[in-house]
């Protein structure tokens, strides 16, 4: 792939809320998780953990617990990437607790969203959840912390880019 052709993906990546109800199979969920684990993390510590639903009432219950988004229930996959803290901290004590973690599983969370646009899929980066919902909807453990879910599937209708981009001389300093 040449080097326009992935700033091209990265151009085109959209917010995606609206779906087909078509599946996405197993083989390429798997090659999105499969990109996620190849982003960068502080001290190659990979702390990143996925659970990957696709099971109708706990999708509603992630809608739920997702301030109400009721798209997140509608996609056909919902990808809910969880840092490990304690992960990060062993060699980076609370930096690697409190921000590391979070850094890694943002890197990740990217690496999903470029990958399913390559992969001609819509997804959705959703922050707005409510933490103790997500870990009890999922019976996550308590060395998990629920950092971001990705409703995904086959985009419904074409998303146009938001208008405002911010040009670089507006937020680049070289010096």
């Amino acid at each position: 792939m040449s080097a326009e052709a992935i700033l091209e993906v990265i151009r085109r990546r959209r917010s995606v809320r609206h779906f087909r109800p078509d599946p996405v199979d197993r083989e390429t969920v798997d090659r999105l998780l499969d990109a996620a684990r190849w982003a960068p993390s502080a001290g190659n510590l990979q702390p990143w953990f996925f659970y990957v639903v696709t099971d109708a009432r706990l999708k509603r219950e992630l809608a739920a617990a997702a301030l109400r988004q009721g798209f997140v229930a509608e996609a056909p996959v919902c990808i809910v990437v969880c840092a490990e803290p304690e992960r990060s901290a062993r060699i980076y004590g609370t930096r690697g607790r409190a921000l590391y973690c979070l850094q890694d599983t943002a890197a990740a969370v990217q690496n999903i969203l470029l990958a399913a646009q390559a992969l001609g899929l819509g997804a959705c980066w959703v922050g707005a959840f409510d933490e103790e919902r997500v870990c009890a909807c999922l019976d996550l453990p308590a060395t998990l912390r629920p950092v971001a879910l990705i409703p995904l599937g086959y985009p419904a209708r074409e998303t146009e880019p938001r208008p405002g981009r911010r040009e670089l001389k507006e937020i680049v300093v070289y010096r």
